[in-house]
């Protein structure tokens, strides 16, 4: 790799940080292309090299997320094996929101939660996000299914919806009211509910 290209590597990943950190703080809608160049301490013909708009700039903050999910790396484990990584993947969301005092939800919940019915683009990128979520958690409850520790009756993917509205629902109020106790109670009656349905 020439010094040019991981120079420009380098800028675009600048950028694109820059652009996640500010996303999760304050939104897409308040957050301008100019705040983006000044956090990241690149130049508007850098940003606009790598970015050809503000909407593809979301994109790539998503597909990064995505990618997270699929490969690991990020700050939550979705790579879920045991009931304990189970409650540790509900931990972690906590955790997060704990680290920024409360003041945020979920990164990518929080973009979800601008989406107009002109966004389609990124309502994909995000439905994706939550498919790949939904498949990590569901591969689980069907392993534990199939070795008869989880409610034959229980419908696996149905199963790992309610864990991601349960999980996001409590981030957004967890945040509104700036209470940490609210999540926790929600993250603890959910896991009631899930260990009511397992099987020794």
């Amino acid at each position: 790799m020439s010094k040019r290209t991981a120079r420009g590597d380098e800028t675009r990943r600048q950028i694109l940080a820059a652009a996640t950190d500010l996303f999760h703080k304050q939104g897409v809608a308040a957050t301008s292309p100019d705040q983006i160049i000044e956090a990241s301490g690149t130049g508007k013909g850098q940003f606009y090299h790598h970015f050809k708009s503000k909407e593809g700039l979301v994109h790539q903050v998503l597909q990064t997320y995505l990618e997270t999910i699929r490969n690991g790396g990020g700050p939550l484990n979705y790579h879920i094996t045991s009931w304990d990584d189970l409650g540790q993947w509900f931990r972690g969301q906590l955790a997060l929101q704990k680290r920024y005092r409360m003041t945020r939800g979920c990164p990518f919940g929080t973009i979800g939660n601008e989406v107009t019915e002109n966004d389609e683009l990124i309502r994909q990128d995000l439905s994706l996000i939550f498919e790949v979520a939904k498949a990590r958690l569901a591969t689980f409850f069907v392993k534990e299914k199939a070795s008869g520790r989880l409610d034959p009756s229980v419908h696996e993917e149905q199963l790992a919806d309610f864990c991601l509205a349960m999980i996001q629902g409590a981030m957004l109020m967890g945040k509104v009211k700036r209470d940490s106790h609210l999540v926790e109670e929600v993250v603890r009656q959910t896991m009631a509910h899930l260990g009511s349905l397992r099987r020794s």
